[in-house]
């Protein structure tokens, strides 16, 4: 049985290294797909992300109205990394570009949701911050954090966080709450 994981990067460094979780994903028999914030586009190599995926990269919405979807619908939905803004955004529900919306509309239709922020230890005890990870949590949204041994980093220290960004864990914990979904999962459709 092929799954589809929809892939969602915002603008942070690890997005740079997105292929990782496509192949690991690949290698489970997941579809896969990225959609960016228009931001992160400038942090992904789009070209190499289609090889992969065989789906374009999509940051805006449809040119043509009317036409239908292009991809299959989600059976999980990992967003990595989540920055600051986006996580707050997703949060509060604010849907201003393509992939936030998209974030709205799969976490409304109960789509299992895994959110592995990167951020700095300043931003990560912000009280916005704080409440919106509560928030997402109480909407069932998995967020990898300290209980999984990701940790926000110290102000200026990102670049060194890269390499050990929780790809795996990520995939992990979407791929658990998946195969929890019910046989009727009613995200479909």
């Amino acid at each position: 049985m092929t799954r589809y994981l929809q892939i969602v990067v915002c603008a942070a460094g690890p997005a740079a290294d997105v292929t990782q979780l496509i192949a690991a994903a690949t290698k489970q028999s997941w579809t896969t797909a990225v959609t960016a914030t228009p931001s992160a586009l400038d942090f992904i190599g789009p070209e190499a992300i289609e090889r992969l995926t065989g789906h374009p990269v999509r940051s805006t919405y449809r040119s043509s109205p009317g036409t239908r979807r292009s991809l299959p619908t989600a059976d999980a939905l990992i967003i990595a990394p989540a920055t600051y803004n986006s996580v707050n955004k997703i949060a509060l529900g604010i849907a201003d570009n393509y992939a936030l919306t998209t974030i709205a509309e799969l976490i409304g239709r109960q789509v299992p949701t895994v959110v592995v922020p990167f951020v700095n230890t300043a931003l990560a005890t912000r009280a916005p911050f704080q409440r919106a990870v509560a928030s997402l949590r109480d909407e069932r949204v998995r967020i990898i954090g300290t209980e999984d041994g990701w940790e926000p980093h110290p102000p200026g220290s990102g670049n060194s966080r890269q390499r050990d960004f929780p790809w795996t864990a990520a995939l992990e914990a979407a791929t658990r709450l998946a195969d929890d979904m019910p046989a009727s999962n009613t995200h479909r459709g």
